[in-house]
């Protein structure tokens, strides 16, 4: 994730929930991707903060340091160095047609060509440690694609190099919508007040911003003719909760949208508290984050230097040996 905005309930139940839950089953390495980040620009004294405040947020979601590593991307210099190596076997027409390029590409006065590589430097976070699956949801797809092309294309170039990471991958979680524009995917860019609720949001926050969330026309909850609002917030009840589908619409049919939204907010408010209890007990402890995130660069930085050594080898780069 990027160390930009404020992470909200989609990003917990859609990514951080999931991560806890396959960090048993696997070899894992969660990235805060810095260098993605200043594709715009960031105030630098933000940036460190939100930096540790992402890595924070990791742990009290529940990653566990000691089963996974928590690194930053730019405390692996491996990161970029790939990317440059990546960047030369990459057409420029492949990283044109990516979608979330053209969409901010037209957003924009001016691009810039970091705008243009991101998907490189996403590959090379991937390629970097020969990684088989990547747990992303649907929208990252066309990423994953791109990422499995270069991979590709580069084994044809130079041999066999690189781990062609898998399309299979482990279930996502749940898919939360804006709560003021359930049609979009909520989204921390987004600038609307009561677009989230952020997870370190306090509780009177959490319920102002689920009491606005727009609804429908209906008065009251129809299963046979759900709304996208209405439909958004009994999503986000059913994946805090962990309700069945035969309990939400035995309990939520025919209640009126008011009622719904106050059980949503408690609801939401309930799961919170213990995450952001957690969360100001790792950044009360001085030096313990710092701590996490040297461990997680020095554990992952032997994997990813010898990708980087492999790949010059094969292309012919200088390495001294």
């Amino acid at each position: 994730m990027q160390p930009s905005g404020n992470l909200h309930i989609g990003n917990y139940l859609g990514a951080l929930k999931n991560w806890v839950r396959i960090q048993p089953d696997y070899e894992c390495i969660f990235c805060i991707v810095d260098l993605h980040a200043v594709t715009l620009y960031q105030n630098p004294a933000e940036l460190r903060a939100k930096i540790e405040e992402i890595a924070a947020l990791y742990l009290a979601a529940g990653v566990d340091p000691e089963q996974s590593a928590i690194m930053v991307q730019s405390a692996v210099p491996a990161h970029a160095e790939l990317a440059w190596m990546l960047t030369c076997v990459t057409p420029v027409g492949w990283l044109e047609r990516m979608t979330q390029y053209k969409a901010k590409a037209a957003a924009q006065e001016s691009v810039g060509d970091g705008l243009l590589q991101y998907p490189v430097l996403m590959a090379a976070d991937i390629l970097l440690y020969q990684a088989a699956i990547v747990p992303v949801g649907e929208d990252q797809a066309q990423h994953l694609e791109l990422t499995r092309d270069i991979a590709q294309r580069f084994n044809s170039l130079y041999g066999e190099t690189f781990v062609v990471p898998g399309t299979s991958l482990p279930s996502v979680g749940a898919r939360v919508m804006g709560l003021d524009d359930p049609t979009v995917k909520m989204s921390k860019s987004a600038t609307g007040a009561y677009h989230a609720v952020a997870l370190l949001d306090p509780p009177e926050r959490v319920r102002k911003t689920i009491m606005r969330a727009t609804t429908d026309s209906l008065p009251a909850v129809d299963y046979d003719n759900l709304g996208a609002g209405v439909e958004n917030l009994l999503n986000i009840f059913q994946a805090f909760g962990g309700w069945s589908s035969e309990q939400m619409r035995a309990h939520f049919e025919g209640m009126r949208y008011g009622e719904l939204k106050k059980q949503v907010a408690e609801m939401v408010i309930s799961c919170l508290e213990p995450f952001q209890r957690r969360y100001r007990e790792i950044t009360s402890e001085p030096g313990y984050l710092a701590g996490v995130l040297r461990q997680g660069a020095e554990r992952v930085a032997p994997i990813a230097n010898s990708t980087v050594e492999l790949v010059k080898q094969r292309m012919g780069l200088y390495t001294g040996a």
